[in-house]
């Protein structure tokens, strides 16, 4: 077998991320673009993790609001505030942030994605599933929808509602998630750059920037003798 130069050989950057995070949102995007200003863009290969920040939320949607309040206690007036702080940021970035989203369990979602891996699509999967989701443009939690955006990545429709009806995948979604725990993984997102450099929460661009330039360094340099 021919030795792929190190320069050369594809690196993998995990990300464990759920759907309705915030910071996982503008954590993609800031990713995306540190990775696209690199002359060796297309050398990184990313792939998301699951992980579920809600197990316990229903699958009927309910509000942002009363998700929290749910999950955390307290009253609306905090939920808001820490929607318009997230929502003054992406659009600062230039993402649109819908605040009338819908919450509801994402695990059925996340089997979506595992099954969109097998050929390759779960990133682009889950990135267009969660943009037009904070776009607003979206309900992930209807079955249709989410069979019609897949189908639009190139996935077979009749073989996701397969999935949907059914527990495939199951898992290795569990898997996912426990494996993020021992990584430390205690919230998201949780970046892993070739499967040895660990960051937490959402990195400003040049964050992910010095984060990739390390990796691919070191990537790059001989074994010691």
């Amino acid at each position: 077998m021919k030795e792929i130069p190190a320069e050369k050989a594809h690196l993998a950057v995990e990300v464990w991320a759920d759907l309705g995070c915030p910071w996982c949102y503008i954590g993609k995007h800031r990713l995306e673009e540190a990775i696209g200003r690199r002359p060796d863009a297309d050398r990184f290969v990313v792939k998301i993790r699951s992980f579920e920040l809600d197990p316990t939320a229903p699958r009927d949607p309910e509000s942002i609001e009363g998700a929290y309040i749910r999950s955390h206690g307290g009253g609306a007036e905090g939920v808001r505030a820490a929607e318009g702080r997230a929502q003054s940021l992406a659009e600062r970035e230039g993402l649109p942030f819908a605040p009338d989203r819908l919450h509801a369990n994402t695990f059925d979602l996340h089997r979506v994605l595992h099954h969109a891996e097998k050929s390759g699509r779960g990133s682009a999967f889950f990135s267009l599933v969660q943009d037009r989701y904070f776009a607003g443009e979206l309900n992930p939690f209807a079955a249709d929808a989410l069979i019609e955006t897949a189908e639009s990545v190139g996935l077979r429709a009749s073989r996701v509602r397969e999935v949907l009806l059914g527990d495939d995948y199951a898992e290795d979604v569990r898997a996912d998630v426990q494996e993020g725990l021992r990584l430390g993984a205690r919230g998201v997102p949780f970046t892993v750059f070739d499967h040895r450099l660990a960051v937490s929460g959402a990195l400003t661009v040049d964050g992910y920037a010095r984060a990739l330039d390390e990796a691919a360094g070191s990537a790059t340099e001989p074994a010691a003798t």
